[in-house]
């Protein structure tokens, strides 16, 4: 019995080793989501100012690896036991050990919707050769999501190796044929890309951004591009929606932007998991096919 067969049939132990291997990955998302944004920054910075490098910070941010956490307040060291996902939290109770300084409910937010999307994953695909791909496109997307809330900010350092991760994904026979995900990934940028120049024509406004296309692209390189539809309209649908509502609330002014990552990511979760038996649904109830 190998160890694929074993985990397999021991399903409780395997869903502890997606518990705890969700947690370890949401804290490095939370690494990469507060680092990732600062360090582009002064790349660009540094880029940008290459003849006179006294305008350029003296320090540079922390990179991804490299660097321990630590206070944003006190800058107090974050011990390896504090740093433990979701545990450390509560161990400290939500609170810096130095100064009591509360600590953003977020961090062990991030850590426990990773573990659950995990676990939810494991839970629909099992034990497979698509198990480990899915993992990684997912984590992914949450890291672009919160990137996005926070900054408006798609990284092409993030998008665009997982397009092409994506490719190579269903070159071996992934989650699509090879065809689809090529198609996929040109349908997707170009139908943002699209309605990104005619809603600027009619509006005189931007609609999106560049880092949108790209990632749609990705999506339908991992998923194909039957799938494509789909995300467009859960991705509008609920978007639309949670727009609506910020703007009745008062949260939002009509002419104010939302990120459209956030919802393109759910999406395409929702397509990766679910998006045969929902497109199906959709022919059966309308008779179409």
């Amino acid at each position: 019995m190998d160890y694929l067969d074993l985990l397999t049939a021991m399903p409780t132990a395997t869903g502890l080793l997606g518990l705890v291997l969700g947690l370890v990955v949401g804290s490095f998302l939370n690494v990469v989501i507060i680092r990732l944004p600062p360090r582009l920054a002064y790349q660009w910075q540094v880029d940008q100012t290459t003849s006179e490098s006294s305008q350029v910070s003296a320090k540079p941010p922390p990179g991804i690896v490299l660097g321990r956490s630590h206070c944003p307040t006190c800058n107090h060291v974050i011990r390896w036991w504090e740093n433990i996902p979701l545990l450390g939290y509560l161990i400290l109770r939500g609170r810096c050990s130095s100064c009591q300084t509360r600590i953003s409910i977020r961090y062990p937010a991030i850590e426990a919707f990773t573990a659950a999307v995990t676990l939810v994953i494991i839970w629909r695909l099992g034990v497979s050769s698509a198990l480990v791909p899915a993992l990684i496109f997912s984590w992914t997307l949450i890291a672009l999501t919160f990137i996005d809330v926070d900054h408006f900010l798609l990284p092409d350092i993030i998008t665009l190796p997982l397009l092409w991760l994506g490719l190579l994904v269903n070159l071996a026979g992934g989650f699509c044929d090879i065809h689809a995900a090529v198609i996929g990934a040109v349908g997707g940028y170009l139908s943002l890309w699209g309605v990104y120049h005619l809603y600027r024509v009619i509006t005189g406004r931007t609609g999106f951004g560049h880092g949108d296309f790209k990632l749609l692209a990705a999506l339908g390189a991992w998923l194909g591009w039957q799938m494509l539809p789909l995300i467009l309209l859960l991705a509008s649908v609920v978007g639309a929606a949670v727009g609506i509502c910020m703007i009745t609330a008062g949260r939002l002014n009509s002419r104010q932007p939302l990120p459209f990552g956030p919802y393109l990511a759910g999406a395409g979760f929702i397509a990766m998991l679910f998006g045969q038996p929902l497109v199906y649904g959709y022919f059966r109830l309308t008779g179409v096919g």
